[in-house]
């Protein structure tokens, strides 16, 4: 599919143009700042690095704490080296978020450097955002050429789903960084055949488990399989590398295993999310097969999800991806995050594939359509059957390979546009994608209506100027011919991507909080405890920052179970807790519940049985042992799902010994145990 340049026909080889014909040499400052390659190159790309930093950064005070769960264990990093390393929820060390630690380490460092506020810990967020659109660009330019790399850096940067997880605080940031990332360390390692950016990639990927765990894996097949088959190296040297990339991973990914592992139980937080205090088990249980399956739920027998929200993935249900099957990522669950360019990228894979069919085995655009092809077919394969827990936002690890399929598919195809099926596939693409955008944007059928047929006429415009070939008109000046072009590009570009870019864009304008944010013109989330606090609500939270209005609850049974009561954490209530002086200064059921309260004032507070109440920590006994010693202040009733008589492993055994032993009070709108003498 790569264009060749060769001489003209009748021009002896050796005759080059006159000396006195041959453009000046570049001065050192251009040669600075423009590089050896065209003079519009860097700047397109710092252009482009700096619209992703706006689109990003712009007004993402109004996030707040975002999800107060992953805030609560980065405010708990803040305070405490343990609780960084390995990802508690409390500065106490009582229980872990029911992930592994990586993404929380940089938002953490951040806040201990700044101090930890709202965007101490988004901007990481947004930064890494930024840094995935340039290596997707770099990565697809070694391949492709800038153009190509701006339009899949372009695409990532106005994916809605990638807006919004950049935006903010759950851990899908830091995978997507990492994932394109070994990406861009695999395309340089299949140029030369170097194992060493193949240990790389496999390293990247190990801190990519260490994020989000087997998620980090899906991309696997699809960069093995394009090192296999392009590298140019004998079979036996591609076995070879490939094991390089399994040790890199190893390395990262098992140290980490083998430091939680074998650190005592009592040195460490409890991992939550197993039922043996083990980060295997979390591993391949309610984080891997569980949520593939939906046969491994939460300790507690619900099948509620950890720290993403609850439910199964395959019933019906938008929050949790919708029913499952192959039209599942077109849904309604997951098409308004992903899907504006997924037939565009499809179409382009096909397309590709066959184009280059007779090309060398080490082809390095076949290599570049295996390699990001395998990562969609796999991680969107994986997506859409998936019975267990699955959210929409999940879908920010299909957004790189969805980009680059496009920028590489659309450059590829532009430069062949001479030969007809190449032509006629580029207008089809264009086409099918302004439908489909207006079909995607005729979901919220209030907002901008007249958008839907602006982009439908742009891409019949669009598909009739490529099949047509009004840039190679016979008899049109030079100057006009550059002209059509660029105005054949621009049709275009805003045919298949001013759908995505309003949905983006209105995706940006929103504050977004709770454990399950959707993209879209209107901010939507299931979650929220006591209040889902953030510094936008009113109420004081734990580094003073104060807000305009009441501090309203999180919604309903979908949500984080703290919010199914609509209860607020009254003023009352926070003042308690802040003059405990006890090393947690209250244990309450549900990691929501106690996130907010730690958000609010301030205090390590202990999630009794974990996410959901359903982890077996602590037990009657190990309770018992910590209120002995005074360690903890008050009881907090109800809750989440294994609040008083709720959850398994003890911890309704602990509600009934506290109402058993102790007196109730209410607290502002809370019942409330003061536990010890």
């Amino acid at each position: 599919m790569t264009a060749t340049i060769t001489p003209a026909a009748g021009t002896p080889a050796g005759d080059l143009p006159a000396a006195r014909n041959t453009p000046p040499s570049p001065s050192r400052r251009e040669r600075l700042l423009f590089g050896p390659q065209p003079r519009w190159v860097r700047p397109s790309a710092a252009l482009l690095l700096a619209a992703t930093a706006v689109l990003y950064l712009w007004n993402l005070e109004a996030t707040g704490y975002g999800n107060s769960f992953y805030a609560a264990a980065i405010q708990a990093g803040t305070k405490d080296w343990t609780a960084l390393l390995f990802g508690s929820l409390d500065a106490g060390n009582a229980i872990t978020v029911d992930k592994p630690p990586a993404a929380l380490w940089i938002p953490a460092l951040a806040g201990r450097i700044f101090g930890f506020s709202a965007l101490s810990m988004l901007i990481p967020q947004a930064l890494m955002g930024v840094a995935a659109v340039g290596l997707l660009y770099l990565t697809v330019k070694r391949v492709s050429g800038p153009a190509a790399g701006l339009l899949a850096g372009g695409a990532l940067a106005l994916t809605p789903v990638a807006a919004l997880m950049f935006r903010f605080n759950n851990p899908d940031a830091m995978l997507t960084l990492c994932l394109v990332l070994a990406a861009y360390l695999t395309t340089r390692a299949i140029e030369k055949a170097g194992w060493t950016w193949l240990a790389a990639a496999g390293a990247v990927i190990g801190l990519a488990f260490l994020t989000k765990m087997l998620q980090g894996f899906l991309i696997v097949p699809g960069l093995a399989l394009a090192y296999l088959w392009a590298a140019p190296t004998t079979l036996r040297r591609r076995i070879l590398h490939l094991l390089a990339a399994a040790a890199g991973i190893a390395v990262v990914a098992g140290s980490y295993i083998a430091l939680f592992q074998l650190t005592p139980a009592s040195a460490r937080p409890y991992m939550a999310g197993s039922e043996t205090n083990s980060f295997l088990e979390l591993t391949f249980g309610y984080n891997g097969l569980g949520r593939i399956t939906g046969s491994g739920g939460m300790p507690g027998g619900n099948g509620m999800p950890g720290g993403n929200g609850g439910g199964p993935g395959g019933n019906g249900n938008v929050g949790f991806g919708g029913a499952a099957g192959i039209t599942r990522m077109f849904g309604t669950s997951f098409g308004g995050e992903v899907s504006w360019l997924l037939p565009a990228a499809l179409v382009l894979l096909a397309a590709g594939l066959w184009f280059t069919r007779r090309e060398a085995r080490t082809s390095r655009t076949r290599a570049a359509l295996l390699l990001w092809g395998g990562w969609l077919v796999v991680t969107a394969g994986i997506f859409s059957f998936m019975s267990g827990t699955v959210h929409p936002y999940y879908a920010v690890a299909l957004a790189p390979a969805v980009a680059a399929l496009a920028g590489i598919g659309a450059a590829e195809l532009w430069r062949g546009r001479a030969y007809w099926p190449a032509r006629a596939v580029l207008a089809v693409t264009v086409l099918a994608t302004s439908v489909w955008s207006a079909v995607l944007l005729g979901r919220d059928p209030a907002w901008l209506p007249g958008l839907r047929v602006i982009v439908v006429a742009l891409g019949v415009l669009a598909a009739a100027a490529l099949l047509l070939r009004v840039d190679s008109l016979a008899g049109l000046p030079a100057r006009a011919r550059k002209a059509a072009t660029a105005g054949v590009v621009i049709l275009s570009l805003l045919a298949g991507g001013l759908g995505t870019a309003a949905w983006t864009l209105a995706t940006a304008g929103q504050p977004h909080s709770g454990s399950i944010p959707t993209s879209g013109p209107t901010a939507s989330a299931m979650g929220g405890g006591f209040g889902a606090r953030t510094a936008r609500d009113g109420g004081t939270t734990a580094d003073g920052m104060t807000g305009d209005g009441g501090t309203t609850a999180g919604g309903g049974m979908g949500g984080a179970p703290g919010g199914m009561g609509g209860e607020t954490a009254s003023s009352e209530l926070t003042a308690l807790l802040k003059s405990s002086g006890t090393k947690w200064s209250a244990i309450v059921s549900g990691a929501t519940q106690a996130a907010d309260l730690e958000l609010a004032t301030g205090t390590s507070v202990i999630a009794l049985g974990g996410w959901n109440g359903g982890d077996p920590y602590p037990t009657l006994a190990q309770f018992q042992a910590m209120v002995d010693r005074g360690e903890i202040g008050y009881f907090i009733a109800g809750g989440g799902m294994g609040g008083m008589g709720g959850g398994r492993g003890g911890n309704s055994e602990v509600a009934a010994w506290v109402e058993a032993n102790f007196q109730a009070q209410t607290v502002g709108s809370s019942t409330v145990y003061k536990l010890g003498a």
